[in-house]
């Protein structure tokens, strides 16, 4: 038995580094260094600070979101690297939320397999949880000093000329750095790994020259600097929660999952909400494991539910949001996607879908 679950660990963790580690958390580190590196804190506050308008601020956040094809682990260096940039702490764990719960290309399969009415519901059940989150977080934390914030209080010069934000050059490295991020996913949706490889390599290597050659030595050193140290802190947490929930995912009967999650009641999205919260589901992988369960007699709430909770939070991200955000601020985050997952699950299920 022990040896069973050692194995399953061992097979998840196997998995995430094959088909996540160089496509997707490779490129989320440089950005989020990137960002930290390149874009002036001033930009970030004035836009995304706790002192920005919060429509606006969480709107901008919630919709650019939409553009990340990120899972619940590889958008913590993105939202981290925001939020050190001076970022406020809503407008993070929007960016942390929506980008795994519904980035266009994860509702993009999803409509193929399960529908147009899904797709909808999922859009807006993540947006209207994207702006409690941020709401609810702003409400605990929004008064805490942001580690960003403190070097970010000019935005001009001594002789009173506004400071640049952000260079040509380095607007144009981040640009490849995301297409980076974007294209082995968004380009390359069928066919072997290794195509998502050499895609991901040719943009990398495009990247890295154009670094070498419009950015000074000691910018790229800052830039390697902020990006190793988002690696030191996160992906050694990645790689043994996954291998935690490879062990889990093996302990859940099937039995018990057909049971359970039939119907529409709460404590089936509830009960959908815990499976979603506790295992890991990469980006677009979801939809193919729901659709599996509507067909054993999931309810259409719960599968809601599991599309949003699945890739949207794992066990893996709560360690790491812990560990990069804090204690206090990774409990409130995962209790309140817990109460708003099981909420969303019901409402939907037995009044819209």
């Amino acid at each position: 038995m022990v040896e069973n679950l050692f194995i399953a660990g061992l097979a998840a963790l196997k998995d995430y580094i094959a088909t996540h580690v160089l496509t997707c958390l490779v490129p989320a580190f440089f950005l989020a260094g990137a960002i930290v590196t390149f874009v002036r804190k001033e930009a970030i506050i004035t836009y995304l600070g706790e002192s920005a308008n919060k429509i606006k601020s969480f709107s901008l956040a919630s919709v650019s979101s939409f553009l990340i094809a990120a899972c619940s682990c590889t958008v913590i260096p993105v939202a981290s690297g925001l939020f050190y940039g001076g970022a406020g702490v809503g407008v993070a764990f929007i960016i942390l939320w929506v980008a795994p719960a519904a980035n266009i290309l994860a509702l993009t399969y999803t409509g193929t397999i399960l529908g147009s009415e899904m797709v909808i519901s999922r859009i807006i059940a993540a947006l209207l949880m994207a702006f409690i989150v941020g709401t609810v977080m702003t409400a605990f934390f929004g008064r805490e000093n942001n580690p960003g914030k403190a070097a970010a209080t000019m935005t001009f010069s001594d002789d009173g000329e506004k400071i640049q934000l952000i260079s040509r050059h380095e607007i144009i490295l981040l640009v490849l750095i995301v297409i980076s991020l974007l294209s082995p996913n968004y380009f390359v949706q069928k066919g072997p790994y290794l195509t998502k490889v050499l895609v991901w390599g040719v943009v990398t290597v495009i990247t890295a020259v154009y670094a070498l050659k419009v950015l000074p030595r000691e910018r790229i050193y800052d830039w390697l600097r902020e990006t190793w140290w988002f690696v030191k802190i996160i992906l050694p947490l990645l790689l043994g929660g996954v291998f935690l929930v490879g062990i889990i995912g093996a302990l859940i009967p099937e039995a018990w999952i057909k049971t359970w999650l039939g119907g529409n009641s709460i404590s089936a999205s509830f009960f959908a909400t815990l499976i979603g919260a506790v295992s890991y589901f990469a980006t677009m992988t979801e939809a193919p494991f729901v659709d599996t369960l509507m067909k054993l007699g999931m309810g259409k709430g719960p599968a809601l539910t599991l599309l949003l909770t699945g890739p949207g939070l794992s066990l893996p991200n709560w360690i790491a949001i812990a560990r990069v955000f804090g204690i206090k601020r990774a409990i409130v985050y995962v209790i309140t996607i817990i109460i708003l997952g099981t909420l969303m699950g019901w409402f939907f299920g037995n009044y819209i879908l």
